[in-house]
Order: C-alpha cells, then structure tokens, then sequence
C-alpha cells in the first residue's frame, strides 16, 4: 500500500498546489490514498465545508486538521456529519467529530488514521500519549496499517511520540509547524517517522503569511492581521510504503517541490 501524506494546506495558493500535484502524483506513484492537513484551508485560519469537499473531490481521502479546527463555526456541525474530516482526538468527550477514522483504499485494504495534538506551547487538553495508546489499541481490532497525524509545536514531543509508538503503529508523521524538516526514518521497530511534513503553500512567506506583516509584527509587538501570501507556493508531503498485513513501513520519501 501507498500512502500520501500533505502538510499544511495554507489557504487558496496551498489549494491550488493541491489539486495540481495530487491527481498526477497519484497516477505516476500508484497512491492508493492521500491524507491532508486542512486546518489552514480557509484564508490560513480554519477551515469550511464547502472547502473541506473541495479537498476530497481533488483525491484526499482524509483531512486532518488541528487547533484551528474550530476557527470557521460554519464547519464546527459538519465535523460530526463527515468522518473523514478529523480533529484530535485529544479533546475531552463530547466534542464534535471523531479523532479517527478507518477507511477502505483504492485497493481495497484498510487504513486507519488518527490525529492528536500535542501540549506544549499548544492547548491544554488530554494527553495525546494516553489517547493514542488508547486509540491505537482499539483500532488494531480493524486493522495493522494505521497513521497518526501528530499535530504538535514541540519537535521534543513529536519525536517522543514516534518513539513512544514505535512498532505500534505504520507511522508517525509531524503537522503544524509548516518548515518541513529532514528526519525522516523507519524507527528500529518499524515505524515511519518525520518532525514535520511542512506546509503546501506559498513559498514566499513567513509559514504561509504575507511576509511584510509578519516582520512588522516582530519589528513592532503590536498585533496584526495576517492574510496568506500570495506568488509561486511550494508542495510539501510523504510518501508511504507499508506491508498492510503487518503494519510496518517498507520504504518512506519525503517530497518537496515548486508549484
């Protein structure tokens, strides 16, 4: 099996490079299912159902998100109608959507995907390490191959997550912080792992913002309303090999190019 994996999707250039990039990285790479980051969808800050549809009629099969998933109250209902649409799981009960689902691919064989968020410099909410332990367990009862989005700040608490999961699941794949770093490996006992798969969006840009108010907000401390940039944007994901009888991954190659 082989698996996609996008980074931050930033606004209508991230979009763009999306629905340009996957359908033909599907048909050369033989992909039998594309997960994305879409928290970033709407303008940089949440995202909507409308665009949510967008994503999975480009050939997404599961969008992830994170802690801008609220940021739209348009898509606050929707998350309990579409259960390819993931928050983190992390959150107390109660909340609406599902942290993880488990869907059939192109070839027929299941995958799980599951998403937490980390907790420094981020929300307090429940453990992402108790709740993956937890998620991880009852979802082998369906299947071996399984992903978790780790949406974190800390590059501390994402590579302890993917040691802590190590064997446990197929991999482990960092989102958030949208430089995509150059970590990535197959753990000793088998699991895929990377820092951060990086953000799909505009290259010229302080992680997805138009760069002048960014660096006025720095020169200054004084809050501003950043809007997405604009200019050429840059594709950032993984992709995943996996025996999906036993879970574990068999080749992983990080790919990032100029829309």
């Amino acid at each position: 099996m082989k698996v996609l994996c996008i980074g931050d999707v930033m606004g209508e250039p991230g979009r763009r490079a999306l629905a340009r990039t996957v359908p033909r990285l599907v048909a050369q790479r033989q992909i039998d299912a594309v997960i994305a980051n879409g928290e970033n969808a709407a303008g940089g800050f949440g995202i909507t159902p409308e665009l949510a549809e967008e994503l999975f009629d480009t050939g997404v099969s599961v969008v992830t998100t994170g802690n801008h998933a609220w940021d739209k109250k348009e898509a606050v209902d929707y998350f309990s109608r579409e259960p390819r649409l993931l928050r983190p799981a992390n959150y107390p009960p109660g909340v609406p959507g599902s942290g993880s689902v488990v869907i059939e691919t192109a070839g027929g064989e299941r995958l799980a995907v599951l998403q937490v968020m980390g907790r420094v410099y981020m929300p307090t909410i429940d453990c992402p390490f108790q709740t993956a332990k937890r998620e991880v367990s009852r979802l082998k009862r369906e299947t071996s191959a399984i992903i978790v989005d780790m949406h974190a700040e800390a590059s501390s608490e994402k590579m302890a997550m993917g040691h802590f999961l190590d064997g446990e699941v197929t991999a482990v794949v960092g989102t958030h912080t949208h430089v995509q770093t150059a970590d990535e490996q197959i753990l000793p006992k088998g699991t895929a792992y990377i820092t951060d798969i990086g953000m799909t969006g505009p290259l010229h840009s302080v992680i997805g913002v138009k760069k002048e108010l960014a660096i006025e907000k720095f020169l200054t401390g004084m809050p501003k309303r950043f809007e997405v940039a604009s200019g050429p944007s840059v594709f950032c994901a993984v992709l995943l090999e996996l025996d999906a009888r036993l879970g574990k991954a068999v080749a992983f190659e990080r790919i990032r190019h100029i829309d």
